[in-house]
């Protein structure tokens, strides 16, 4: 909310013209109700964040307290394998539904996303089949992936376009349900097949299915413009697909290379010689991704929206702003987490999770660098040279897997490592942000002109 604020103000031309006393107050009548209006959506949106983290928190804790230490580090590679495989299920299309704010472009963009999701979910399904064949997987955890790894597909798929829309009642609304649901259904199964790693997998793919439902039914009259059938054509998504080529191209290895980042630590997992430590990092992990989502689903619908509806003549003036109040706003919430960590983390003394405060005082520096990135790699998205970003991302990615290898074992000090190679990464990402330009092709006049003649 703080940052949205302080973007909200940024947005103020750089130099007004002088202004009569007149003049200045019918500015600023029409300023004030577009500004509490911002900042309505900004409290609403991070109301319902606030009360959907609380709500998983407790549901994770207590899911720690009967379930033993390593099945933690199993749910935590099971949920990045699902979301891993899940982001090239839409060739990344969904980041170019903010690019123009034709809605005809973005029932195309979504139409031709929708496609390749569809497409690569039932080759998924196939290879699963095949695996489970093998032997290689039991059938029940196939089928569970399987199921996680649809809603996943599905769910970015309809933030994204309800973000684009601007409809961040319901993008609350279903982080809401979601973090009620997960929580509980996780304590249920637990109760049914006791405290095994297939009861965390079963309330991850059920929390995520019931948060897809709610906007599908929230959503239905949106989507049904979206996708009606006298849309369709091939010839339409044939010149989508050529329109956007930079999304599956450029746009879906950066994604995943940047994803393989975010899950690095798992990556050292296995070079623990202290147990203990692996399972605390592994949770850790799980609670500190809670206000990096909230942080980034607060503020990322908000920046991406209004960049979508903005003014494209000052969209670089806006963005050097964003990026300013962003940093401002991770580095405040990320210290009070570690802070909190470190004060509080002597609850757990003498437990199984013993030092697990300490631990998670040093994620959190790793936390911050992709609270901060993510909000700032969407909008990077919007400008030229995205081969750079593609490149930072690999660079970022074989630092992270040289330090492994340089520590050699999981310790407090790689801990720290990557944390520094995560900030350093968010900074890079700013400075792309305030050396960019606008991609012509995205342009005002270019892309509405492009679709009047080449789209169906």
């Amino acid at each position: 909310m703080v940052a949205h604020v302080a973007l909200e103000r940024a947005s103020f031309p750089p130099r007004r013209p002088t202004l009569s006393l007149a003049q200045g107050r019918r500015f600023v009548a029409r300023r004030v109700p577009v500004l509490r209006q911002s900042i309505a959506s900004a409290l609403l949106l991070g109301l319902r964040f606030v009360q959907a983290r609380l709500i998983s928190v407790w549901g994770l804790l207590v899911a720690a307290y009967f379930c033993p230490p390593h099945v933690f580090a199993a749910f935590a590679v099971f949920s990045a394998a699902a979301t891993f495989v899940s982001l090239p299920a839409l060739l990344r299309l969904e980041a170019v539904f903010f690019r123009s704010g034709n809605r005809r472009e973005l029932a195309l963009a979504f139409r031709l996303a929708l496609t390749s999701g569809v497409a690569f979910l039932a080759l998924a399904g196939l290879a699963l089949i095949v695996i489970v064949q093998l032997g290689w997987l039991p059938p029940l955890i196939g089928m569970v992936f399987f199921l996680s790894l649809s809603a996943r597909t599905a769910l970015r798929l309809l933030w994204s376009e309800a973000t684009a829309e601007g409809d961040f009642r319901a993008i609350g609304n279903s982080n809401l349900v979601q973090a009620f649901v997960q929580p509980v259904a996780m304590l249920l199964l637990i109760g049914v097949f006791g405290p095994k790693a297939l009861a965390l997998f079963a309330a991850d793919a059920v929390g995520h299915w019931v948060a897809t439902l709610y906007l599908l039914i929230r959503r239905r009259a949106n989507l049904r413009d979206l996708v009606h059938p006298r849309l369709w054509s091939i010839r339409g998504l044939s010149w989508g697909l050529q329109h956007w080529h930079d999304a599956p191209r450029i746009l879906l290895p950066a994604a995943m290379l940047s994803f393989g980042f975010t899950a690095a630590p798992l990556l050292a997992l296995p070079y623990a010689d202290n147990s203990l430590l692996a399972a605390q990092v592994a949770l850790a992990m799980r609670l500190l991704d809670m206000p990096t989502q909230m942080f980034g689903t607060v503020t990322g619908p908000l920046v991406m929206r209004t960049l979508r509806s903005g003014d494209r003549r000052r969209r670089r003036f806006w963005m050097r702003g964003a990026t300013l109040a962003l940093a401002a706003a991770a580095i405040g919430l990320f210290l009070a987490i570690a802070f909190g960590a470190l004060t509080f983390g002597s609850v757990f003394d003498g437990s199984k999770w013993d030092g697990i405060g300490e631990v998670v005082a040093v994620m959190s520096l790793f936390y911050a660098g992709i609270a901060l990135f993510n909000p700032v790699h969407d909008i990077t998205t919007l400008a030229r040279n995205t081969a750079w970003q593609l490149a930072s991302h690999g660079i970022a990615l074989i630092a992270i897997i040289a330090a492994i290898l340089w520590f050699g074992a999981l310790s407090h000090e790689l801990l720290y490592a990557l944390g520094a190679i995560s900030v350093a990464r968010a900074v890079t990402h700013v400075l792309f942000v305030w050396i960019a330009r606008d991609d012509p092709q995205d342009s005002a006049a270019g892309g509405f002109s492009g679709m009047r003649a080449a789209a169906p």
